[in-house]
């Protein structure tokens, strides 16, 4: 009895650990704003000591960013980027997650994408590319088909995977209540596989913006791609890190976007927490 009791009153003498508390906005805001300024501080102070060519401080790409907008360079290519990323993030993300869906409740068709989908997937879409040109020459049709490349296939891979991830005993229960497929998809399926469709977009979205940094590289230089080449061909460098500090916005913007309309999505995984 003294050999058993011992131990029970030595862990009812442990305190209870307290559960973490999850961050407030404001303060994983300060968070994200103090690394932010923990970055441009080491940044400038490492870039004014080095020689302008080799790396610009954060004041002189400012500065350089100002000009740029004057004179109109930095507006001009930032349309003709966002032409190409919305056209092929949009079609990338509505034929992977369309896909994606059908693969997850048909294993015929599952069947039928694996080995072509894992084969492209490997395949680096920059050994397309002299291929694309040749079927969609050099403009905006061929640079969508290369940011689409990018896109689809981790929309699609990660689409699938969350349908497929859906609790089986919970569909064998709608089904025990007479449940439509509509119902099943509205009321199951889809809210099951959200989080990996949302997985795939935050992906798909890096590798977009990659996408149409290549595709501006090797098909006609034109966009925020052609400024960064120009720049960096006539050691511009101030000049070179403008669009790149720009494509970082556009991936931290259209991030935060991702997370807004996954809230408004899904105001039941809130309330669950």
């Amino acid at each position: 009895m003294t050999g058993t009791t011992a131990p029970r009153q030595r862990a009812a003498a442990a305190p209870a650990r307290r559960p973490r508390r999850p961050l407030t906005p404001a303060r994983r805001w300060a968070l994200r704003l103090a690394s932010v300024a923990a970055i441009l501080v080491a940044w400038q102070i490492y870039g004014s000591l080095l020689n302008p060519i080799l790396l610009s401080s954060p004041t002189a790409v400012l500065a350089a960013a100002v000009a740029m907008i004057k004179d109109g360079s930095l507006p001009q290519a930032l349309a003709s980027s966002l032409v190409v990323l919305g056209l092929g993030l949009a079609s990338g993300v509505v034929a992977g997650v369309t896909l994606g869906l059908l693969a997850g409740r048909s294993e015929t068709l599952a069947a039928l994408l694996e080995l072509p989908v894992t084969a492209l997937y490997a395949t680096p879409a920059v050994a397309l590319i002299p291929l694309i040109v040749l079927w969609f020459g050099f403009e905006t049709t061929a640079k969508t088909v290369v940011v689409f490349l990018f896109v689809v296939f981790p929309v699609l891979v990660n689409t699938t995977r969350g349908v497929r991830e859906t609790d089986p005993e919970l569909i064998e229960v709608a089904r025990t209540f007479c449940s439509s497929e509509r119902r099943m998809w509205a009321d199951l399926i889809l809210p099951s596989a959200l989080p990996f469709i949302v997985t795939g977009i935050r992906l798909a979205i890096g590798r977009a913006l990659i996408g149409v940094i290549v595709a501006e590289y090797y098909t006609a230089l034109s966009g925020l791609g052609e400024l960064i080449a120009r720049s960096a061909n006539s050691f511009q460098t101030a000049r070179m890190f403008v669009p790149i500090v720009v494509v970082a916005l556009l991936g931290v913007g259209l991030t935060a976007a991702l997370e807004w309309a996954e809230r408004r999505l899904a105001r039941w995984r809130a309330t669950a927490a």
